[in-house]
């Protein structure tokens, strides 16, 4: 296969990834609010899968490529934690709704407004606030928040690019004329479902604001459009330095865990907080059930 077509085939593996997201608002199509028991635990799936994926495939992978003392995969994934830093920092500071910006505690409380019940938050702040602008639809807002997006999913686009380095080579899955490593198969998959929470975590401020369902959809995939240009990106990235394998893997697991512990588990915990022993047994399932589920990388 041409390196172009490798190319094309990467980039649709991102484009299934962006698609994904727009199932968190599938639903509101069915009910009109979700419970707080099967959030937290959707939370849980999806870091579990993201941890396993993270330390058994990516990580793995970084250890295997690496000579000697594996410092490419170490600076790899100190970077990649740098970069979640920086991009939160960054969101924190860009106003994409065209408000001033408001102190901590009335950004808190307007954050509250935007629930099912009054009483707690859904979602990561920074996705409450393009809510407004997005159903406004401005189209100076939008690219605004495109730029921002690129940001935050930049990561987990990249992790979708690195795993697909070994594309091509024996020991792969065929895929539609293509041999793919199983890490990218596994990767695409746990990217995809990590998504889903973030398409309802966008999803239900945007139906507090009355939008129709089929532009939540439309709107929770706007919202990870970056996703496959970060997957690009990268495999050309690693493709053409094959050196800097190691760190391209380390990068994507910084990323990948530090999210993990950072925004994933206190989101759901957020959550759940009104949950009999604040959620942790519904996370925790969530978890072990998203570790059952990448298992087969232990074997791969």
């Amino acid at each position: 296969m041409s390196f172009l077509a490798e190319l094309g085939f990467v980039f649709v593996a991102g484009l299934l990834t962006c698609l994904a997201t727009g199932l968190g608002a599938i639903p509101f199509f069915v009910v009109d609010d979700v419970s707080e028991r099967w959030t937290v635990a959707l939370w849980g799936l999806a870091s579990g899968i993201m941890l396993a994926a993270s330390f058994f495939g990516l990580l793995n992978e970084g250890l295997a490529e690496s000579t000697g003392l594996p410092i490419l995969l170490g600076v790899g994934v100190v970077v990649g934690v740098v970069l979640v830093v920086v991009s939160d920092r960054v969101l924190d500071r860009v106003d994409v709704g065209g408000h001033d910006h408001v102190p901590d505690e009335q950004s808190h409380d307007h954050a509250e407004t935007h629930t099912d019940g009054g009483d707690h938050k859904h979602g990561h702040e920074h996705e409450h606030v393009p809510a407004e602008a997005i159903a406004e639809g401005d189209l100076k807002k939008l690219v605004l928040i495109l730029g921002v997006l690129t940001v935050h999913s930049f990561p987990e686009g990249v992790a979708v690019g690195v795993s697909f380095a070994e594309m091509g080579l024996e020991g792969g899955v065929a895929v539609l004329g293509f041999v793919v490593p199983v890490l990218a198969v596994m990767m695409t998959v746990s990217i995809s479902v990590h998504n889903i929470p973030e398409g309802l975590a966008i999803s239900i401020p945007l139906k507090n604001l009355g939008m129709s369902k089929w532009r939540m959809v439309g709107a929770a995939i706007f919202s990870s459009l970056p996703q496959p240009i970060g997957a690009v990106i990268a495999f050309v990235f690693v493709r053409w330095a094959q050196q800097f394998l190691p760190f391209g893997f380390g990068f994507a697991a910084g990323a990948m865990i530090y999210l993990v512990l950072t925004e994933f588990v206190p989101e759901a915990l957020e959550e759940g907080k009104h949950l009999p022993n604040g959620g942790k047994f519904e996370l925790l399932a969530g978890v072990l059930a998203g570790v059952a589920v990448m298992a087969p990388l232990l074997f791969v």
